[in-house]
């Protein structure tokens, strides 16, 4: 089992800056693709970035590319996102998944993410 908890959220200007940590425990996370979701009040939760188990290739939604920035640091068994530009739009509960099957891939889709965390609330003011 692997425990997923974020950090670093909170109300925050429109273009002002915030980096969210997800602190993975349990098992190893270095061989797993990992990533964040948001959910936006009404909506389904929507992908937002990925990054692979070494950190070689990284996804973004077409919505923060450009602005987000994944990244993840396996010794610690950490991942991060640091956001720029923040938008009222951006406002979102952020997730931290982790999908152990996707060896050098980066799904979009809910069900391939099999662990996720509680979720930290990012709201951005205009």
């Amino acid at each position: 089992q692997v425990q997923l908890v974020e950090s670093g959220g909170g109300l925050v200007q429109a273009g002002d800056s915030l980096r969210l940590s997800c602190a993975a425990s349990g098992r190893p996370v270095s061989s797993d693709t990992m990533g964040w979701f948001r959910q936006k009040p009404g909506k389904e939760r929507e992908f937002v970035a990925g990054i692979t188990w070494n950190g070689g290739r990284t996804g973004y939604a077409d919505a923060v590319k450009g602005r987000f920035t994944i990244s993840r640091d396996n010794a610690k068994s950490m991942l991060y996102l640091r956001m720029n530009s923040l938008k009222p739009e951006d406002t979102a509960v952020y997730y931290c998944v982790l999908s152990w099957k996707s060896i050098d891939t980066i799904p979009v889709v809910i069900h391939e993410y099999e662990y996720w965390g509680q979720g930290t609330q990012v709201t951005v003011s205009s």
